[in-house]
């Protein structure tokens, strides 16, 4: 079997769990796409279960094992929050063990989700030391390891999201969603380019988790050697992976975003769409914005908004500010206001 994802395997990982999960609401606000000048569609997968796109990946890889005969007795995983919580929720559904292995920075209101779905939580100092952990585990007998985004029905999965939405929704311009390991948007790009290949993909990432954005710029491979501090702790992976990482070199845009912009947007999002969304994705309107203002009026762009888990304390830090008092604008040139959005080069 390649390792490497393709179309045909997102539209048969669609059908494999579409049971399952959920089919998440297209929501929009008339006043920012007044604003913005074009009609800006969002894909609430913070409505999803587990509170994220996540799920959609470990569903797949659990139900692909179960139509092969190959499910095992118990699973791990390691991870910041969102997928810890998937893989739980996804073993309890097949009724197997799980055993979740991540830094002590996860988010508390993702570790305790992750063990209300019944899977063990297992913390170490730094993540480098939960993925040596979770290496150690996989090779206890009849244990899988689920990765959170290096695995081809891992990508198969999290493009169900995209696959759903375009099919709903039609033509669109530009699909729009954030990165991390790169799991989301690498499925972002392979349904996107099947079902409407003159539409653009970008993504975004925090400029202080800004390893892909490296990696693109390299054109290989390079991981961050730091614990990043960001507001975006979704997309705060040491790099992206060997599955992920040439999918995402045929992506058409990507920018980083500083945390100004993150606690900006994430303001602005819950207060324009009534929803509690996470920072992570709230973060790609800033390349939504920087696209707006280079892009002839009348445009749609379809944004993935890929979760909705967010601890108090990172609520405390967005609101250190009221950004609600400057709506969104597509320039800023005073140095006392926003930065724009650093474009990446791919």
């Amino acid at each position: 079997m390649s390792i490497s994802p393709n179309f045909e395997d997102i539209k048969q990982a669609y059908e494999r769990i579409k049971g399952d999960v959920k089919k998440t609401p297209i929501v929009e606000s008339s006043l920012l796409n007044k604003w913005m000048g074009n009609r800006i569609l969002f894909k609430a997968e913070c409505l999803q279960t587990i509170g994220a796109f996540k799920i959609r990946g470990a569903m797949n890889f659990l139900a692909r094992l179960k139509e092969e005969g190959r499910l095992p007795k118990h699973v791990v995983a390691n991870s910041s929050g969102n997928h810890a919580q998937a893989v739980a929720y996804a073993a309890s559904h097949f009724g197997i063990k799980a055993t979740i292995f991540a830094s002590e920075t996860i988010s508390p209101i993702k570790a305790a989700a992750t063990q209300s779905y019944g899977a063990e939580l297992k913390l170490f100092p730094t993540r480098p030391e939960a993925d040596a952990a979770v290496e150690q585990a996989s090779k206890a007998p009849d244990t899988v390891w689920i990765p959170p985004f290096n695995h081809k029905d891992i990508v198969a999965g999290q493009g169900t999201a995209t696959l759903e939405a375009l099919n709903e929704i039609g033509e669109v311009d530009a699909v729009f969603a954030p990165c991390g390991g790169g799991g989301l948007l690498s499925g972002s790009l392979l349904a996107t380019r099947a079902l409407q290949p003159n539409a653009l993909v970008i993504g975004a990432e925090p400029a202080e988790a800004n390893d892909a954005s490296m990696s693109l710029q390299a054109g290989e491979i390079i991981a961050l050697d730091y614990a990043p501090n960001t507001l975006a702790d979704g997309a705060a992976t040491p790099s992206v992976g060997d599955v992920t990482f040439p999918i995402l070199q045929e992506i058409d845009d990507f920018y980083e975003v500083d945390e100004l912009q993150i606690a900006y947007w994430t303001q602005w999002l819950h207060h324009l769409l009534k929803l509690h969304i996470e920072p992570t994705c709230a973060m790609t309107m800033a390349a939504v914005a920087a696209w707006a203002a280079n892009t002839p009026p009348g445009q749609t762009a379809l944004v993935i908004l890929s979760g909705g888990n967010i601890s108090q304390a990172s609520m405390a830090k967005i609101w250190e500010r009221d950004f609600l008092l400057q709506p969104p604008i597509l320039e800023f040139d005073n140095e006392d206001e926003l930065e724009v959005t650093e474009r990446v080069e791919a």
